[in-house]
């Protein structure tokens, strides 16, 4: 679990969102004792009134997609809208070095040009 407060920004930078933040610390880990309960889910629960979407911004690995999984079951049957920030190549990213399962993701989030 993140012990210290999480760096947004990288996200205020981009000047693409206009919303507010919530941090879990953490993600979901069975294997390592962390459950809904050790991470900050009913904070995020009490500051849903009036929210209309949620874009969640886990890292893309087991528990990151666990994670995921778990808050848009929860979020959902409220009627809130709920996205994931795309997974894909950086720009500046060589094609030659980037592995099957980002390429797998880039694809099937591609959109048209």
């Amino acid at each position: 679990m993140i012990e210290e407060p999480f760096n947004i920004q990288p996200i205020e930078r981009t000047g693409e969102f206009r919303g507010l933040y919530h941090v879990l610390l953490g993600a979901l880990s069975p294997q390592r004792g962390i459950g809904p309960d050790q991470l900050k889910v009913a904070g995020l629960l009490a500051r849903l009134d009036g929210v209309e979407e949620v874009v969640l911004a886990t890292n893309p690995n087991v528990e990151g997609e666990a994670t995921a999984l778990y808050l848009a079951r929860l979020l959902k049957p409220q009627g809130i809208r709920v996205t994931r920030l795309a997974f894909g190549m950086p720009v500046g990213g060589d094609i030659e070095y980037t592995d099957e399962v980002t390429l797998a993701r880039s694809l099937a989030g591609r959109r048209e040009i």
